[in-house]
């Protein structure tokens, strides 16, 4: 067919995991012959759940893409994952569409976190309309879901269609509410009839109350006016106003499906080509220089400047790195150059967002299946082969005319898992596989602790570091083991103290001599580290006196008691012993160590812990729980506000950084998903002794 922008709808799928998404998806490309058979979840045979972790949870927890056809329009369907730790494929996805099409289950009913990316998606007016999945199931209830729906979402949300129950527990069709149409599936084929008369009165009462809700949207003032007037008002005059109030994010239709019979998926598609808005309807992002100057707005214009995004970043074992790249403005051809610009361009190396690149082979993705294209033009998506230098989040633009897209929001990856390679090859080729993995998922961050030494990736939560680790494994080849993730504590003496290095060996030949007296003493937090020299008498060479400065220090760096660093502290040097021929350099390095380790065994050293500020926000009903769980985890609460009208409240606490490593998972359940936080240091706090005692004997242990 022939493409434009005005015959493409970008769709993204979501709902909470299990909604059905994943399989309505597979029913969508039954019903237009891209696929002669559904594959299921339950057997890892879909479409767009291709990845070994997805076949194996039998869960999505990658964004996927399925384009179809139909009625002249093409339709891609991003198929979004819908468990929390995933939500940065989510995000993706909505960047990457047009148009939401929440599924919601009528057996399960809506989750915190589907709540959440409505409140996200109606912040920016992203149309949006509802399916009813499941009615095949047992206990499904189609019209306490949509109550449910109205009761959650708000106003709005109206049915398009009624499921047709052909008795109190099977649904065998839909009931078109505007063409007062029967679509009979109970047969195994969908056949079009009039209603029954027991329908009728159903079908008056439910249609009234969406053709006033369609009609409050139209552009035509007086259609409100002839419609209260009896005028039976044209069908296509109320589906060109339904498209309208979709368009404008101000109108949901309610659909029902039983995805796995196929009922409904032919209404969904009449609604998906004929109500969603186009790319031409839908706001563009911002775009700048890629430093920042203004420039002129974008449109969706195939022959416009080239602006377009990855969305998303996968690597093929066998093709390399393939970016799922939205275009919002232009036209994208192979065997181009291009100008990639990224807000992180510089952190990877790129010196002033300047990287050109030239286009690989262009495809549509059918899942894993790639179909070679010839061209992508503006309001499409596409897969682009090879582009080894731009990452998600990055853009496309013309070499000569760079652009730089407004990055979408992403949430804040907060939960830290410590690994270490498995083995000697492992370890060698773990730094790749790493950088590989940030590079294609931007809600996983990746620190090496200089205070701790560990490798600690911070991820969005157990199932996402588990599909992490999965693919280092499984795509790079390198196996690594989770290790107990080790807290930057802090060592610090509490009262003066006094020490004594020594270090005499003598072997025949050249020997080693050096010994030193120093005094301890704490400083006030932050101060650092004094080293003050009080020899009289020569009793120490000047050549050597840093020399236990260096050593005191090298110390200091692996702690005296429990192997973390110690601060804010003097050390003075009161006297010390050398030998004419023995005393060395090194020597009093090591007699200097010794001297702060000998002082420690006083007692009087404390172990510091960090102090986190947490910025928790959730809605008021968790309020009382979560202060209560913050004051459990020895926090401080400093202060809660009002946020806005949507009835959420911002708490403020001081916690330690001990209490609150797994706090990305304790707040999702608390708060049933709905909570979220931000974490910043604020400083180190003496730990209490009876922790600080347990730290030492696990210490002393290891």
């Amino acid at each position: 067919m022939s493409l434009s922008p005005g015959n493409v709808r970008n769709v993204v799928l979501v709902g909470h995991s299990g909604a059905g998404k994943t399989t309505l998806v597979e029913a969508l490309l039954v019903a237009t012959g891209a696929l002669t058979r559904a594959g299921r979840v339950e057997d890892g045979t879909t479409v767009t759940d291709f990845d070994e972790a997805e076949v194996r949870q039998h869960r999505s927890v990658s964004l996927a893409l399925a384009p179809i056809e139909h009625d002249g329009v093409k339709v891609n369907l991003l198929d979004a994952p819908g468990y929390a730790d995933f939500v940065g494929d989510l995000r993706a996805g909505l960047r990457g569409a047009d148009a939401a099409l929440f599924v919601v289950s009528a057996v399960d009913g809506i989750d915190g976190a589907t709540r959440m990316i409505w409140d996200e998606c109606a912040a920016v007016g992203m149309p949006r309309a509802i399916v009813v999945s499941k009615l095949d199931r047992e206990r499904a209830d189609f019209e306490e879901t949509v109550a449910l729906c109205q009761r959650v979402f708000g106003d709005g949300v109206l049915p398009l269609y009624l499921p047709l129950h052909t008795d109190e527990e099977h649904v065998g069709g839909v009931i078109g509410l505007l063409s007062q149409r029967i679509f009979d599936y109970s047969s195994g084929s969908r056949v079009e009839r009039d209603p029954d008369p027991e329908h009728l009165p159903l079908i008056a009462e439910a249609r009234n109350a969406l053709i006033e809700g369609v009609i409050a949207e139209s552009e035509d003032e007086t259609l409100m006016e002839r419609y209260l007037g009896g005028e039976d008002i044209d069908t296509k005059v109320l589906v060109d106003d339904l498209e309208t109030a979709v368009a404008r994010g101000s109108f949901y239709p309610v659909l029902a499906t039983a995805a796995t019979t196929g009922l409904g998926t032919a209404e969904l598609l009449e609604v998906l080509t004929a109500a969603f808005p186009s790319p031409l309807e839908h706001p563009l992002p911002v775009v700048t220089s890629p430093t920042g100057e203004p420039r002129p707005p974008v449109t969706c214009d195939p022959a416009g400047p080239l602006a377009a995004e990855v969305i998303k970043t996968t690597t093929d074992p066998y093709v390399g790195r393939i970016s799922l790249v939205r275009v919002f403005s232009g036209t994208l051809r192979p065997e181009t150059t291009v100008h990639v610009s990224g807000h992180g361009l510089a952190d990877r190396g790129h010196a002033d967002h300047d990287v050109d690149e030239r286009i690989g082979t262009l495809s549509s993705p059918l899942g894993k299946t790639q179909r070679p294209v010839t061209e992508c033009m503006a309001g499409d998506i596409v897969a682009v082969a090879k582009l080894s230098r731009a990452e998600t989040g990055d853009t496309l633009s013309d070499k000569d005319a760079p652009l730089l897209i407004e990055p979408w929001e992403m949430p804040e990856p907060l939960l830290p898992v410590a690994i270490q390679a498995k083995t000697k090859t492992d370890e060698d080729k773990l730094g790749t596989g790493l950088n590989r993995i940030v590079a294609e998922d931007p809600t996983v961050r990746l620190e090496r602790n200089a205070e701790t030494h560990q490798i600690v990736l911070w991820t969005m939560g157990e199932a996402h570091a588990d599909v992490l680790l999965d693919r280092l494994k499984s795509k790079y080849g390198v196996e690594v083991e989770k290790v107990d993730l080790r807290v930057p504590l802090r060592e610090t003496f509490q009262g003066q103290v006094v020490g004594h290095g020594r270090h005499v060996k003598q072997s025949g030949g050249h020997g080693q001599y050096a010994v030193c007296d120093i005094t301890v003493e704490p400083l006030e937090s932050g101060a650092g580290f004094e080293y003050v020299d009080k020899i009289f008498g020569g009793s120490v060479p000047n050549q050597f006196i840093p020399s236990i400065e260096k050593g005191v220090r090298a110390q200091m760096e692996h702690g005296v008691v429990a192997g973390y660093p110690v601060v804010d502290i003097r050390v003075t040097l009161t006297d010390g012993k050398a030998h004419s021929v023995d005393s060395s350099d090194m020597a009093f390095q090591i007699a200097g160590g010794l001297a702060l380790k000998d002082a420690a065994k006083t007692g009087q050293v404390a172990l510091l812990e960090p102090v986190l500020e947490l910025s928790v926000m959730v809605p008021d009903e968790f309020v009382g729980a979560v202060m209560s769980d913050l004051s459990g985890r020895r926090g401080r609460v400093s202060g809660t506000e009002p946020i806005g009208s949507g009835g959420r409240t911002l708490i403020r606490a001081e916690v330690p950084e001990t209490e609150v490593v797994r706090y990305a998972i304790d707040l999702r359940s608390l708060s049933h998903g709905t909570g979220s936080f931000t974490r910043s240091y604020a400083r180190h706090e003496p730990m209490p002794s009876n922790l600080a005692q347990k730290v030492l004997a696990s210490t002393a242990k290891d």
